[in-house]
């Protein structure tokens, strides 16, 4: 039996769905703290439990029976490592077969922000003697389409990124990776870091948006200061004013860029291009 952690979530929805394409709904489990938002995959056959990275023993009960266990980092800002303990716990004393962590790109030598918990996980799941496979997640095209009004509004992309190319991809392509190792085999002890196969900049992606909409759109590169304060300005809490303003420096330092070519072989097909990211937010308003 497969089971995802964090199943209704914008990437643990992509997940389930590939997984329902290459096996039975009967082999497959997840793991939500709220069963109601899952009704429609209980409906189709798959095993809900409900559990809390926060409450242990809810973990400890959903992973029992399973033989490989996807754990979706938590979204939730703050102590996530402590959250993910809970999972990586269960799976040592279940002895699962294998525990695949969606975590960030290079995550061992990142100075992002973001990757400090995640880093923490993956020393914390390499001492449990749990046969593990880190997915390192990089950016996603959703980062930038999903947030396009204001652009559109104000012709500009604001950011701190310079120069930097962010090797970006699509949530459904980061999830097709994932169901590439959950239904497949060899991939236990490997570190995978998952990247778009054609990197840009933030003038690049300012470019793409004015070409598609038919109006001016630039980058406007600012102070990492003024960026935080204008994001703020915007209606940001502070902390993710933050984590936004320090992911940009780790772009232009090159953190977010990866040429492995990792993840177009798991998913044995090119990565979704900007373009096409681009022109379905258009597409949908």
């Amino acid at each position: 039996m497969i089971l995802v952690t964090g199943a209704t979530g914008k990437l643990g929805r992509h997940v389930v769905a590939g997984l329902l394409e290459k096996v039975p709904a009967s082999e497959l489990a997840i793991a939500v703290r709220s069963p109601d938002k899952a009704a429609d995959l209980a409906a189709r056959g798959v095993t809900v439990r409900q559990a809390d990275y926060l409450k242990p023993a809810t973990m400890e009960a959903a992973l029992a029976g399973a033989d490989k266990v996807l754990l979706i980092s938590s979204s939730e800002l703050g102590d996530r490592a402590t959250q993910h303990k809970a999972v990586v716990d269960a799976a040592r004393k279940h002895k699962v077969g294998l525990l695949a962590y969606t975590s960030i790109l290079h995550a061992d030598t990142s100075r992002i922000g973001l990757a400090a918990d995640h880093r923490t996980t993956e020393a914390y799941i390499r001492a449990a003697d749990v046969p593990f496979v880190f997915l390192r997640n990089g950016w996603y095209l959703e980062n930038y389409s999903e947030h396009l009004a204001p652009v559109l509004q104000y012709g500009a992309v604001l950011g701190s990124a310079g120069q930097g190319r962010v090797a970006a991809a699509a949530r459904a392509d980061y999830a097709a990776a994932a169901v590439s190792v959950l239904t497949g085999t060899g991939h236990a002890g490997k570190s995978y870091e998952l990247a778009g196969d054609v990197a840009f900049t933030l003038a690049e992606l300012a470019a793409e948006v004015a070409r598609q909409a038919g109006k001016p759109v630039v980058y406007n590169d600012m102070p990492v200061e003024a960026y935080r304060g204008a994001l703020q300005g915007a209606g940001l809490p502070a902390a993710y004013a933050e984590l936004l303003a320090d992911s940009d420096l780790g772009i232009a330092r090159g953190e977010l860029d990866d040429r492995s070519g990792d993840l177009h072989r798991l998913i044995n097909r090119p990565t979704t291009p900007l373009a096409d990211a681009i022109a379905a937010a258009l597409k949908q308003g």
